[in-house]
């Protein structure tokens, strides 16, 4: 099947610009997870959810179908990188006792996921699958954000775009779900990290791509009246996770 490559364009920024996930995720997954001896990081991006399963796992195998991701992927001696789909792991069968898709699952052919998930699953092996959608910063920015997002830039969005907006809810997953704390990513950033984060979205690279004009100039005369130059605010976005136990032995 053929990989939807969103992020190869705007590899090197979105290293560089996504917000971090909160440590206290990877420590429910770890404790969820039946043993620490397998994760397959799958859609690993840049590897920003890699690393910091790396701190719990003794191995972590991180695929991604983007060549130029993995070249941008960040190392640790314990993560294997390598170019792969979601769909088709080239795993061996029962080896995985923890299967993350961080920010990526909407991607996928869910159908050929699962079916590979519960495949490498080891008994009890959980596949976790979770996303953020719009951040919290201020009301009157937060308005001016959803105006871009999703009035001038609406048709540049990909489909699977739907399932953040959704917050995963309509996303399918087949199993039934394991309750989960609610879980946070925070930044303190000022304006032009702001901006480099969205200069990492599909919508504003695919709309460059056709118009060869920058959208952010038509976000700028009022985010400047909003946000001054240098100034610190705080970024809040939810996860929205779904996750579940496979191949039960009990």
């Amino acid at each position: 099947m053929k990989f939807q490559d969103h992020f190869s364009r705007q590899a090197e920024i979105y290293l560089k610009a996504r917000p971090t996930y909160p440590e206290n995720l990877f420590e429910f997954l770890a404790s969820a997870s039946p043993s620490k001896n397998l994760c397959w990081d799958c859609a690993t991006g840049n590897g920003q959810a890699a690393v910091s399963l790396a701190n719990h796992f003794q191995k972590i195998i991180a695929t991604d179908g983007s060549e130029q991701q993995i070249k941008n992927a960040m190392q640790r001696p314990n993560i294997e990188y390598r170019i792969g789909t979601a769909e088709q792991s080239g795993l061996p069968s029962h080896s995985v006792d923890l299967i993350t898709a961080a920010t990526a699952a909407h991607w996928f052919n869910h159908e050929l996921f699962y079916t590979e998930a519960q495949r490498v699953a080891k008994p009890n092996g959980i596949p976790a699958l979770w996303t953020y959608s719009e951040a919290k910063i201020s009301a009157p920015i937060d308005e001016l954000m959803e105006w871009f997002m999703y009035d001038f830039l609406y048709n540049y969005w990909p489909d699977g775009r739907w399932y953040v907006r959704n917050q995963y809810k309509t996303l399918p997953f087949p199993f039934e779900p394991l309750a989960t704390p609610d879980f946070f990513c925070t930044m303190n950033w000022n304006r032009e990290q702001w901006l480099n984060y969205v200069k990492s979205w599909s919508s504003y690279n695919n709309y460059l791509a056709k118009h060869n004009t920058d959208p952010i100039e038509f976000l700028l005369p009022k985010l400047n009246s909003l946000w001054n130059p240098g100034e610190t605010k705080q970024v809040i976005w939810s996860l929205h996770i779904k996750c579940a136990r496979l191949n039960s032995t009990t």
